[in-house]
């Protein structure tokens, strides 16, 4: 095993440590070992860390890595040293859904996603001969990690991997709840709640799948501003403002077709039901432990509404980001206007600039020598 250097949580709710005696897997048939230029921070991440979700402890966390590819297995086709990677979750592409397209809904997703160990039940990381948890099969604070082939998505070596990583998990969430899950046609009309950068990027799909109404809703003033800008013909400023209400004035009181909750708040999640329209369809899509009422008789039955629950966008990363990519080439989906820039040392600033708000999308530069 090779010694790396990543951001360890040693217990529950502790802050990361930079380890520089982290012990990594071999690279196996299938692996590749991949250099880590960035990583984005998500709101999954901080879940874990406070363990609402638990991937036992020690953990190295990260889930949204860009990186090189500096050495592959005896079994890998499709990918060679020094080709650029965007790292996402892992699938088996054998299990029934897996067949049927939905890599996302894998049988075993949580085995290979959120057990701690890697797919093939190794521990991915040791620190002093003792298992220490991953994440996605990959965990990305880190300097280099091994991941199989299937989490790994190649790009083009022009494009700048500091700013692509939040491709393999948030913005990939977000736009293809939309383009996969939702698939609103010309001149729906869509709502989104919450406008970090999951949120911005369901919008921005909006956009593009041409709706005729795309209304951001949100409490802080300067979000809803880059949501303007990213293409929102409407902002609703929840804390000032009654969302349903204004929901149904933009919309001559029939609501919209489609609304999508990234903030796991219940209060607001019932706000996204009540603002659709008759047979509208709400996705619910954050991590949260909060749970929703809702009336069987008014709300699914008489109205027709639906509430849904959507893992990674029903997403195919293979396919999706690569579609992702073009749409940012073309300037349809500026993505990279959420990010900021944090040195990989300073991933507790990061993460408190995340959880509070201030950053909609941090992003670690873990190596800073890289350059695009």
């Amino acid at each position: 095993m090779m010694k790396i250097k990543a951001a360890v949580v040693p217990e529950v709710g502790a802050d990361f440590e930079i380890h520089d005696n982290v012990e990594l897997h071999d690279v196996g048939p299938t692996d590749l070992r991949v250099h880590m230029v960035a990583s984005g921070i998500c709101h999954s991440d901080e879940a874990i860390r406070q363990g609402v979700a638990s991937l036992g402890y020690p953990v190295i966390l990260g889930h949204e890595g860009a990186g090189i590819v500096e050495a592959v297995g005896s079994e890998v086709k499709d990918f060679e040293v020094g080709d650029h990677v965007v790292l996402s979750f892992y699938a088996d592409g054998t299990c029934d859904n897996c067949l049927r397209g939905i890599p996302t809904r894998c049988r075993h997703y949580g085995d290979y996603n959120l057990s701690g160990v890697r797919a093939d039940g190794e521990d991915h990381f040791q620190e002093d001969g003792q298992h220490v948890s991953d994440m996605f099969n990959q965990s990305s604070f880190t300097t280099t990690t091994v991941v199989d082939q299937r989490n790994a998505v190649k790009v083009d070596n022009d494009l700048d991997l500091r700013v692509l990583g939040p491709l393999g998990c948030g913005y990939v969430t977000g736009s293809g709840t939309v383009f996969n899950s939702l698939q609103p046609k010309p001149g729906d009309t869509i709502a989104v709640f919450g406008t970090g950068a999951v949120g911005l990027a369901a919008m921005m799909a909006g956009v593009i799948s041409g709706c005729t109404k795309v209304i951001a809703v949100d409490i802080v003033p300067e979000r809803l501003e880059l949501a303007k800008e990213l293409g929102a013909t409407h902002t609703i400023n929840s804390r000032v403002e009654n969302a349903v209400e204004r929901l149904l004035e933009l919309t001559d009181g029939r609501g919209v077709d489609w609304t999508v909750d990234t903030t796991g708040i219940a209060s607001v999640i019932m706000d996204a039901v009540h603002g659709l329209s008759q047979g509208g369809t709400c996705a619910a899509i954050a991590v949260t432990d909060q749970n929703v009422e809702l009336s069987t008789w008014n709300d699914l039955c008489t109205d027709d509404k639906k509430l849904i629950g959507v893992n990674m966008g029903d997403a195919i990363p293979q396919i999706d980001i690569p579609r992702l990519i073009e749409f940012y080439r073309l300037g349809r989906f500026d993505f990279d206007k959420t990010e900021k820039f944090y040195a990989f040392e300073d991933i507790n600033q990061a993460n408190a600039d995340s959880v509070s708000g201030k950053t909609i999308k941090p992003v670690l530069i873990i190596d800073p020598d890289y350059e695009p």
